[in-house]
This record gives C-alpha cells, structure tokens and sequence, in this order.
C-alpha cells in the first residue's frame, strides 16, 4: 500500500489541529471529470463500479487532477441491495429503478442475506486504489432508511410517500426491513474496512423527508446499532445525511466520529447543535461551484469565517452533496487550492 503522505483528512476526523484545512467533494469520483465522462460513454454505471481497474481509475482521478485531500470509493449505493438479490438497474437520468418494489413482509423475507463473496469485486478496487494514491480512501454504504426508500417506491421520488405510509401502516414489517439493511450495511462497510478502506461514511440522502419524531421512532435505533458496531474497526466514521436542519441533535445522536451536514443550515448553527464532541464536514452549496471563481471564493470564505479557528480543528471541508456533472473541474480544482491557502 501507498505510504500515507498527506493524513490531514484522518486528523480532522479525529478532532485534531491540522496545518491546513482538508477538502474532498462528495461524488468526486465521477460526474464532472473527464476521465469518467470518456469511461462512460463505453460502460454504464454498474459496469464500471463492477469492475474493479475501471472503478479504481474513476476513484484516482480527482486525486490526481484536483489534489483533494481524501479519495472516495467509486460505487453506487444500490450495490449493496443488488448483491442481496435485488433485481434492479440505474436508468440514466432516472436513478435506481427496482423491478419488484417491496410491498409486503413476504418480499422482505425474500431479501438474501448479505454475503462479502458477493462484492469481491469492490474490495479488489480498494486495494487497486490504496496502491495508487498517497492520501486516505473512503468507503461508504447508503443508509438503512435512504435504501429503503429505493426498494419500496421503486424508483427516485419527491415525497417518499410510499416509504412512509409502509412505515406508518406495517411498522412490525418496517422494523424487519431496517433490521436486515442495518446488518448488510455493517457487513458491508466491514469488508471495504478489511480490504483497505480507512473511513467510512453513512449516506442517508432522503431521511429528510422524515420529521424528527418519526426519525428518533423508527430510523435512529437502526443507525445507532451499525455506527456502534463499527466503532471496533478503529477507524473514522462520517453520518451524512440532507435536510437534517431541523433533526441535526437526533442525527448527530449515534457514535460517530464526524458530522456532515448539508448546505440548507447555518454551519455555526450546526456546530452549535452537534456539539463540541465530534468534527463536521460540510457544507458548500453545490451549485456555487457553477458561479464565478470570485463567488467561489466568497461563499467558501463565508464557512471558514464563521467557524473562526475552529475551521483546523475537527472541519472538514465539503459540499453539501454531490458536485453537480456541469461543474468545470477547473473551477473544482480552484476551489480546493484556495481551501489549502486559508
């Protein structure tokens, strides 16, 4: 493996003082660059997650063009359910699209157990990626509610309104299902941690849609259990989820060691809510990367003010999701040079 030169991202995780502040981007692995976009006119998605040089060659990429702080692991979350039987495909311009949407007790039941031998393929990419770069990887899962929105509404939705009426109308089902994701996701994560992988990071991209009685009800348990059975694996764990401004006490409540928030809260805010105890990641509007170098540079100075020193002790410095696919890595590549010089 790769000798560790640059750890920044790893102290900042730990809560300690760096000598400048760590940049990585959610989806930087893809999207924008134009590594990915030549792969991607030969291959689709799936393919070049399952194939670990390709998917390891989409994952270098932005350490070598945008000199970021910490690569990600290149997959789709909806590789876990697929390697569980699930039966579905990632339509472009769409999203994931399940052929049989989960609709009872008996269609959860006919979910397969999670089996590592069944995802070789990504933790041979992670050791491919930890020969190639000199700062930490990431590997990451979807979280148990965000993936179960995919298999109960069948394709991306607005308002989850299928997911919460199964969660409101068959709690005993709903708890089953959160049960069986919840323990595929530390399976999961455990085998990118023995393959290589030095962080981990919990995507809930819909829990949102939740309020947080309903969040602390039938989601926290279930995220509380993975975080805690990880903590023995020793190494950084990252809970991401958006729109959690009006839930960020309750879903900065599980043991993890980093925060991310998105960009629809105040970071002061966040801070102040999460507490003192863990680092944050976040939490740039992901379209300021379309704007002018100049606003760039405004709206990323607005963060680091107002975080004051704490901005090099236990801050990571992020969007709030993913970089939009119109975004000119040049511009990308501005942003995390200008994050370094602070």
């Amino acid at each position: 493996m790769a000798n560790e030169t640059n750890d920044n991202f790893l102290k900042a995780c730990r809560g300690e003082v760096v000598d400048r502040i760590p940049v990585w981007f959610m989806r930087q692995a893809g999207r924008s660059l134009p590594g990915y976009r030549e792969l991607r006119k030969k291959y689709d998605v799936l393919t070049l997650a399952q194939t670990p040089e390709l998917a390891a060659q989409v994952c270098i990429e932005p350490i070598d063009k945008l000199g970021v702080d910490a690569a990600i692991l290149f997959a789709d979350i909806m590789l876990l359910p697929l390697s569980m039987g699930v039966d579905l495909k990632i339509v472009d311009a769409v999203g994931p699209v399940i052929a049989k949407p989960l609709k009872t007790a008996g269609d959860i039941e006919a979910i397969e157990p999670f089996d590592p031998a069944k995802i070789a393929y990504l933790q041979r990419a992670i050791q491919i990626v930890r020969n190639g770069i000199n700062v930490p990887l990431i590997g990451f899962s979807g979280a148990p509610f965000t993936l179960a929105s995919y298999l109960i509404e069948g394709k991306p939705s607005r308002t989850w309104e299928k997911t919460k009426r199964f969660m409101f109308e068959k709690p005993d089902a709903w708890a089953e299902l959160m049960e069986k994701l919840s323990d595929a996701i530390i399976g999961y994560l455990s085998a990118q941690i023995e393959a290589g992988a030095q962080a981990v990071q919990l995507f809930d991209s819909w829990v949102g849609a939740l309020s947080p009685g309903e969040y602390r009800a039938f989601v926290l348990p279930h995220v509380q259990k993975i975080f805690a059975a990880l903590k023995s694996k020793n190494v950084p764990r990252i809970h991401f989820g958006t729109n959690t401004g009006g839930m960020l006490k309750d879903f900065s409540n599980v043991d993890a060691d980093v925060i991310g928030v998105d960009w629809r809260i105040d970071i002061a805010g966040a801070k102040r809510a999460i507490g003192g105890a863990k680092s944050m990641q976040g939490n740039l509007d992901p379209v300021v990367l379309l704007a002018d170098e100049k606003t760039i540079e405004r709206e990323a100075d607005a963060i680091i003010n107002a975080l004051g020193p704490d901005a090099k002790k236990g801050f990571i410095f992020n969007l709030g999701h993913g970089v939009p696919p119109e975004a000119d890595d040049k511009k990308v590549k501005h942003l995390v040079d200008y994050i370094h010089a602070q």
